[in-house]
């Protein structure tokens, strides 16, 4: 008999493809398939030409671009060099997840199925294109075609004499154990970021503990919004980056919020515990010392201010001991409640933390095991550099506007770093962030006789303000920036600063102050009242032109 194995590979950039993947995960356990979850990315690509069964779920970014994390899968696949019947052994489906607002929708997904099937491999359905925009979301058109995926792949692998389905109603055990050691062993301190010296280039699963060296706000007390100017001493760190690249930063959850949830679940924050994977193969999650405090877990690691997902709700239902509160959690969790899960969470942006605060007797009841299935990993938060490595040696800066904002819900929604940041203040001490850079999407010429257009409403001016300190350092002339903002006296971000490159003749500044006058103005009417110019630095210049929000 055909040994019954099923491979999961996602390409995720904010987490749903993952969320997706992990559900096709459990659905194939349920079916005593032996199965592996991976990021795309992590799997070896070679090794794809062994594999008999294989379910790709990715998402699209930006113009049809694929996620972050099968950026190199992607570059493997499409290698002109590859044999046109080198997956004729594999069977697979693909589950793409976009949003049908965008002009590429789901094009990852759809040039994915297309070239597997140039490789001579076999696809068990049709491309299934999950749509945001649908009122059920993706899950209109997941639900059915899972179920189509599971006759299909039952019909090829179906199951050993003596067994059945594992029903929904039946609990699947923790992907890991969470073994307590006794209070009185010796453990090292593992709360404690080490700014240790990195062996290669800082990343994601190697930060670098950045000494955070200001955090000053660069708007007016009396403005509404709060943006910060925050720098980083990178020195020893073996960070490189230029303008139009981004930082990546690993956020934590506030004090008040760990211990909230500690209590909720009746958990004791310095307890130290072991993770044990439930099964073999399993690795244990990156990012997470061994042996790490239930502080440290949850300061660091367990997102509880993320919006919640449908997978939570099942989850959740299969501990709850009370009936009204089961109820409603499997209303959320089932395919006809989605529109009234939409409402509850979604739109007004519930948390998880508060979402526990809902379902007190369910809360108090889940197994410590369980955390790391229930509750995804925060997720790193990327931002434009605001600075030159030429203007400012061995330093970084940022420029943070803090998220806050109001739904029906009475407490305001908070970014979860921008708040963090916020909050951090040099003065007080040693303060370290945990940091890598990545490359951005733009890059600025090399010829210094190539002008470059500029257009930064609000924050996004920061990788303008790196690309102007880069241009101004290596002498290159041409660079002109449209700024805006709301006040000329509130918001205006770094003006000395763009006042004295006027002044030396290194910048032609146009500037739009939409709230300082009856009639609003904004960059656009900016750009068509120096449309002459503009269409002179095109035309005779080949000026570039770069547009950051």
């Amino acid at each position: 008999m055909a040994e019954r194995r099923l491979l999961v590979l996602f390409g995720s950039q904010t987490g749903t493809a993952q969320d997706t993947a992990e559900r096709i995960g459990r659905e194939a356990k349920r079916r005593h398939l032996w199965c592996r979850v991976e990021a795309l990315d992590s799997c070896d690509v070679a090794n794809l030409i062994h594999e008999p069964l294989v379910v790709f779920v990715c998402s699209t970014t930006g113009q049809g671009d694929p996620p972050d994390n099968m950026k190199m899968f992607w570059r493997f696949l499409f290698r002109k060099n590859l044999p046109a019947g080198s997956l004729c052994q594999l069977d697979y489906a693909v589950l793409g997840l976009g949003d049908s607002s965008y002009p590429k929708f789901n094009f990852v997904a759809k040039k994915l199925h297309k070239r597997l099937l140039q490789l001579g491999g076999n696809p068990l359905l049709p491309v299934a294109l999950g749509d945001d925009q649908h009122d059920l979301g993706p899950d209109a058109v997941v639900d059915p075609w899972l179920v189509g995926l599971w006759d299909k792949i039952l019909a090829l692998y179906p199951l050993p004499p003596g067994l059945e389905i594992i029903s929904p109603d039946m609990r699947l055990p923790p992907r890991y154990t969470l073994h307590y050691l006794p209070e009185d062993s010796p453990h090292p301190d593992s709360d404690l970021l080490q700014p240790a010296v990195p062996q290669a280039a800082p990343c994601q699963l190697h930060p670098f503990a950045a000494h955070m060296v200001s955090n000053q706000r660069v708007t007016a007390q009396s403005h509404f919004q709060d943006v910060r100017l925050i720098e980083f001493d990178i020195a020893g760190s073996g960070i490189t980056f230029s303008a139009g690249d981004v930082v990546m930063i690993q956020p934590q959850n506030c004090p008040e919020d760990v211990q909230q949830f500690c209590q909720l679940l009746r958990l004791e924050p310095h307890r130290h515990f072991v993770l044990e994977p439930t099964e073999p193969g399993t690795s244990l999650p990156p990012l997470l010392p061994q042996p790490c405090t239930i502080h440290y877990l949850v300061t660091h690691y367990l997102d509880i201010s993320c919006v919640p997902r449908r997978s939570f709700f099942e989850l959740l239902a299969s501990f709850s001991m009370n009936e009204l509160e089961r109820e409603k959690l499997q209303e959320f969790s089932s395919a006809q409640g989605q529109e009234e899960l939409y409402s509850y969470c979604n739109r007004p942006r519930r948390t998880t933390l508060e979402v526990m605060w809902d379902f007190p007797h369910t809360t108090c009841a889940i197994p410590a095991d369980y955390l790391l299935d229930l509750i995804p990993r925060i997720r790193p938060r990327a931002f434009s550099i605001a600075s030159s490595m030429l203007a400012h040696p061995e330093r970084m800066q940022i420029l943070v506007a803090v998220v806050r904002y109001r739904t029906r819900l009475s407490k305001p929604r908070r970014g979860l770093c921008s708040t963090w940041l916020a909050s951090l203040s040099p003065e007080q001490g040693d303060v370290r962030v945990p940091l890598w850079v990545k490359k951005g999407g733009m890059k600025f010429p090399d010829d210094s006789a190539t002008p470059v257009i500029m257009i930064g409403p609000g924050t996004g001016v920061a990788p303008f303000r790196a690309a102007i300190q880069e241009r101004v350092a290596l002498g290159h002339k041409g660079n002109c920036l449209f700024f805006g903002c709301r006040h000329k006296s509130k918001d205006f971000y770094c003006q000395t600063e763009w006042e004295e490159l006027v002044t030396k003749g290194l910048l032609t500044l146009f500037t739009a102050f939409s709230r300082d006058q009856e009639e609003k103005v904004y960059v656009q009417h900016r750009i068509r009242e120096n449309g002459r110019l503009v269409w002179e630095l095109l035309s005779s210049g080949n000026a570039h032109v770069y547009l950051a929000g």
